[in-house]
């Protein structure tokens, strides 16, 4: 596989380079954000968020908008917002410095298995779906209130309007989709949306967890059962209208 890592640190890029190339990656190096944007298409891009003539935001900003290319961000910042704010905008994962070569390694690997298209069958709770949240002869499209999801084209629309969603987000969203209402664990979500006997930070899902509420538009979309997990809910003001609606016969639409 060949990677385009765009780190301007020779002392980080020069180890790094060459224990991914041990593990069997072509690796091409860019030591700006401009020589990140210009180089040739690869299968994967490490992001340094920490870039010399550019913010690597901006650089994943420009990166998601022109290919679907995975990226994984690599950053030294403590600031939860940076990370959120790559999330949303189509990073597909994260490394905090320090970290080892290994570590990254299995980071990519399991974004390269999750880059690939998923289907309703790797939710985390029901296989089986209750038919009342199927859309009548749409077995892939799937609807909480106001929230549809179709499975088949991994799009997403909320109040008719389109959430552009990362893949692990969508894949996420899907998990807790798979039984609404029901609690999903932190286990049951790590080894079901990355890869059994997940390696790497539980904060990883809490981050995508916080870039998933806020795409939402609503934090209360996802509660947070402490010391278990998280569940899908319809939000209390929705939850009331759905109520309202169907008591004169109505539709949420």
């Amino acid at each position: 596989m060949r990677v385009l890592l765009i780190e301007d640190d020779d002392r980080v890029a020069g180890p790094l380079t060459e224990g991914l190339r041990r593990f069997g990656f072509t690796v091409d190096h860019a030591r700006t954000g401009a020589e990140g944007l210009a180089a040739p298409e690869v299968a994967m891009v490490l992001l340094d968020l920490g870039l010399p003539d550019m913010d690597g935001i901006d650089v994943c900003r420009e990166l998601r908008s022109r290919s679907s290319v995975p990226i994984i961000m690599i950053t030294a910042r403590d600031d939860e917002v940076d990370r959120v704010l790559g999330l949303e905008l189509g990073a597909d994962d994260y490394v905090s410095k320090p970290f080892g070569v290994r570590e990254l390694v299995a980071r990519i690997r399991a974004v390269t298995r999750r880059a690939r298209p998923a289907f309703p069958d790797a939710q985390c709770g029901s296989s089986k779906p209750s038919d009342d949240l199927r859309h009548p002869g749409a077995p892939d499209i799937q609807r909480i209130g106001p929230l549809t999801i179709d499975c088949r084209t991994r799009q997403v629309r909320l109040h008719q309007s389109s959430i552009a969603l990362a893949p692990k987000e969508f894949d996420l969203l899907t998990c807790l989709a798979g039984d609404p209402g029901a609690v999903c664990s932190r286990r049951q979500i790590l080894d079901t949306v990355w890869e059994p006997n997940f390696f790497g930070p539980t904060k990883t899902l809490d981050v995508h967890i916080a870039a998933l509420r806020r795409k939402l538009g609503d934090a209360s979309w996802i509660e947070n059962i402490r010391g278990i997990g998280f569940r899908l809910v319809l939000p209390a003001d929705l939850d009331a209208t759905s109520a309202a609606v169907q008591g004169r016969g109505g539709e949420i639409r």
